[in-house]
């Protein structure tokens, strides 16, 4: 696996988020364009706040998005933000798309879920964490062709 930490100002991180925005009345509005639209805009948002997106995927009523993110975020204020923008920009390039669903200038769910995501499980990092402070084990030394030790 990569290497994906980054480093900023005195921290070394590797943060990731997964986010999930919900269309408003979860309404079957993102169409295939849409959601290639939406994978764009992301990206420019996300860029504008040093973060990446890294993955993003949907279906007709809710979208998914992995997100690289640095530690000096405030996520609600991010995720806020996110569709806010995202919102006004594909109200914008997809009104008549939009019009039969929406009277009002909606478009996401006030809801949404994030969740952190890491390569290592959180019953790995439980256990390295437990671990630290104990007395480190002593490994014997090989033993070479003979099965003698090795001096």
């Amino acid at each position: 696996m990569e290497n994906t930490n980054r480093s900023r100002s005195h921290a070394v991180y590797n943060l990731k988020l997964h986010i999930v925005l919900v269309t408003k009345y979860r309404r079957k509005t993102l169409s295939p364009e849409l959601l290639e639209y939406l994978k764009v805009a992301f990206g420019e948002i996300l860029e504008a706040w040093r973060c990446k997106l890294v993955e993003f995927g949907g279906e007709p009523d809710h979208i998914h998005m992995l997100v690289d993110i640095h530690p000096a975020l405030d996520i609600s204020v991010l995720i806020n933000n996110l569709k806010t923008a995202s919102a006004r920009r594909a109200r914008n390039r997809f009104a008549r798309h939009l019009a039969p669903f929406y009277r009002k200038p909606l478009f996401w769910s006030r809801a949404y879920f994030v969740g952190s995501v890491g390569a290592a499980t959180l019953e790995m990092v439980r256990a390295y964490v437990e671990a630290q402070g104990t007395e480190e084990r002593t490994r014997k030394p090989p033993e070479n062709a003979n099965n003698k030790p090795a001096r």
